[in-house]
């Protein structure tokens, strides 16, 4: 593994400290529907406005900021989405996770950001700590996050699918599975597995619509309840765990591991699929910020690594454990059996 970059000038220190205006720079155009308007085409300022809610003015100001960060391109006179805008922001694309940026990173996780300062030093009202239970006991925030976060762990479930024999397995329990796009990977790529996913009740509810959608009603349910203190089926073929660690106290992880080998079968999978940075803790970048991102809103959280949770596994009786890269430079992958 590589040694990190340090950094060497002020001009690469005012990058990162300007990063969040990037970051509503895109969240912005997505709101306005920028990136749809420009597929497929070349439009000048003045095309944008007419086809936006935006006057000629701002539309200017936002397609040369985006320019400037390489998701617009300049065309002549016009503008037009770079290749990566244009395959994984323009609605309705196979790809498209601009929902999940919109609503779930911009509108719920980037306002928790104000109280990092409070959460690193201990200092946040008790009113401003929760739980994601709290959380989505408001049935409209369940739903946003919720909505978002599917679009968003499709493509991982499909790749998770090709990363992980589940040919012999008939039953999944998929813990803190959302809204079932895992399940619905996982149950799509192996015509004789059902899924049991243990969630909200809230994000149940809307998890359900997905699931019927996909005509899978008959193969994937729900038990509604909390993971850490509600009860799990008693047995399963393999068990799933996705952005679960990074979402509880940190204290809670090692039973969670535990209780994932009490109700597998012999033989069965254990699969956990998360935010995970390096052993030396240089990076990966994107990961580390998410896990400080989750900080903000639950000061317990833990900053965890692949091998921390592959040894969590072994100490907990799991063999062939094996750690791979998910979604590169963001998520881990690690799974193991077990034993027959």
């Amino acid at each position: 593994m590589t040694a990190a970059r340090s950094l060497e000038t002020a001009e690469e220190i005012s990058d990162i400290a300007f990063g969040f205006m990037g970051s509503k720079a895109l969240f912005s155009a997505l709101h306005v529907g920028l990136f749809s308007i420009l597929s497929d085409t070349t439009l000048t300022p003045e095309e944008v406005a007419a086809k936006s809610l935006l006057d000629l003015d701002r539309a200017t100001t936002l397609l040369t900021a985006l320019t400037s960060l390489g998701l617009v391109r300049k065309d002549g006179a016009g503008f037009t989405n770079s290749p990566a805008a244009e395959a994984f922001l323009v609605k309705g694309r196979k790809y498209d996770f601009g929902d999940y940026l919109r609503f779930q990173i911009d509108r719920q996780m980037y306002p928790f950001m104000t109280q990092l300062n409070d959460a690193l030093t201990d200092s946040l009202d008790q009113d401003q700590v929760a739980s994601y239970e709290d959380w989505f006991s408001d049935p409209e925030e369940a739903r946003l996050y919720s909505r978002s976060q599917h679009a968003g762990s499709l493509g991982p479930g499909r790749g998770l699918a090709k990363m992980v024999d589940l040919s012999t397995a008939k039953t999944l329990l998929d813990v803190g599975g959302g809204t079932g796009a895992f399940s619905i990977s996982l149950c799509k790529a192996y015509p004789q597995l059902t899924s049991t996913i243990l969630d909200f009740p809230n994000v149940a509810s809307v998890g359900e619509e997905f699931i019927a959608e996909e005509g899978l009603s008959d193969r994937i349910a729900y038990r509604p309840g909390n993971a850490l203190t509600d009860p799990w089926p008693e047995s399963a073929d393999a068990v799933l765990m996705s952005y679960l660690f990074s979402g509880v106290p940190g204290s809670a992880i090692p039973g969670l591991v535990r209780k994932a080998g009490e109700v597998l079968a012999p033989g069965g999978r254990f699969m956990v699929h998360d935010f995970m940075v390096d052993e030396n803790r240089e990076g990966p970048k994107l990961a580390a910020l998410w896990q400080l991102q989750h900080t903000a809103f639950n000061p317990e959280a833990r900053s965890i690594t692949s091998a921390y949770v592959a040894g969590l596994m072994e100490a907990a009786g799991f063999d062939q454990v094996r750690t791979e890269v998910m979604i590169p430079g963001m998520t881990m992958l690690v799974h193991g059996r077990k034993p027959a």
